[in-house]
């Protein structure tokens, strides 16, 4: 089972993708909650360089409240990240599949919740 939905930008500018990749979220009913510049913190707290990656907490209230409303602890997983990354000569964004993030959750509610995230975020990483 794959937990991501992924896109690969080749020959792409890091900063445009991250900037489509808000644009898209937005269009989508996700708004970003949490920001983090994973190579700057990894520079600034163990002094290593690595490629560009960028982690986008992603959330659309309505859905979260649903969630929290059928399993009050899912808080706990929330919101859906979104990384965008460099590879090599490309931009890669990867979404979260909600739905392997619950396996652990015997809720089936919570899975149908799951489930209608997992298509929005979807469609938000096909329209970048």
């Amino acid at each position: 089972m794959t937990y991501t939905t992924d896109r690969e930008f080749a020959g792409a500018d890091f900063a445009a993708i991250v900037e489509r990749t808000r644009g898209a979220l937005a269009a989508n009913g996700f708004g970003v909650l949490t920001e983090i510049d994973v190579q700057a913190t990894m520079k600034k707290k163990i002094d290593a360089d690595m490629d560009a990656y960028l982690i986008l907490g992603a959330c659309n209230p309505k859905m979260a409240f649903r969630a929290i409303g059928y399993e009050p602890k899912v808080g706990a997983m929330l919101p859906c990240n979104v990384i965008v990354r460099q590879t090599g000569g490309s931009v890669t964004v990867s979404a979260i599949d909600p739905v392997a993030s619950m396996t652990g959750i015997a809720n089936d509610d919570l899975k149908g919740v799951a489930a209608e995230v997992g298509k929005m975020l979807a469609t938000a990483v096909a329209a970048i």
